[in-house]
């Protein structure tokens, strides 16, 4: 059986236990993307996923485009793990295994003792399509960039809620990116945002 030709290199992200690999082809439909925290939420969606978490150190699996970005635990540097990780998707993809046979539906996030944004209504606003054609034009593509994703949840009362993934989810500057970027890009063009939030 002859192989897939497949190059993949590795870029830091703004967090540092997230690498993210980046191949020469659709990992997954553009239009999609595939997050997995455990490796029992990737039976049945992602057989590449289900075998990255064999590695003791794999925390999470982060799919888009043309990239996975994978979180690691704090056990080991990346000096000591790369190369390999990079090989093996590299030798999976170019043996043209399946990547991602189903997307996973969007899970409700886990109750905080602290939550104080109910995630379990949402209102469509007036603002919604605003919010999230500026979220796609200014924000996505840098984030993308960084190996991670951001998704509108939904403005409520001058507060934009969005959910982060991939590198983004858990990163250190992620709070610096939502209130010096995104924020003052969305206040800059929509007055009636007071101020975005995480769920």
């Amino acid at each position: 059986m002859s192989k897939i030709p497949v190059t993949i290199y590795a870029e830091m992200t703004p967090n540092p236990n997230t690498m993210k690999f980046v191949a020469n082809n659709y990992l997954i439909d553009p239009s999609r993307t595939a997050e997995f925290k455990s490796q029992q939420e990737t039976k049945g969606f992602s057989p590449l996923a289900d075998e990255l978490f064999t590695f003791p150190f794999v925390k999470g699996v982060y799919f888009a485009n043309n990239f996975v970005s994978i979180t690691k635990d704090d056990t080991l540097a990346w000096d000591y793990v790369l190369t390999e990780l990079r090989d093996y998707i590299r030798n999976y993809i170019a043996d043209g295994k399946i990547v991602v046979t189903k997307i996973p539906e969007e899970r409700p996030a886990p109750a905080a003792e602290d939550k104080t944004i109910d995630t379990t209504n949402y209102t469509p606003s007036q603002f919604d399509d605003a919010i999230k054609d500026l979220l796609d034009q200014y924000v996505r593509p840098a984030v993308e960039g960084d190996g991670g994703a951001i998704e509108f949840r939904n403005f409520n009362e001058g507060v934009v809620t969005v959910v982060l993934k991939g590198a983004c989810s858990g990163c250190p500057s992620s709070t610096n990116t939502l209130k010096g970027g995104i924020e003052q890009i969305l206040k800059q063009h929509i007055p009636e945002v007071t101020e975005v939030v995480a769920e």
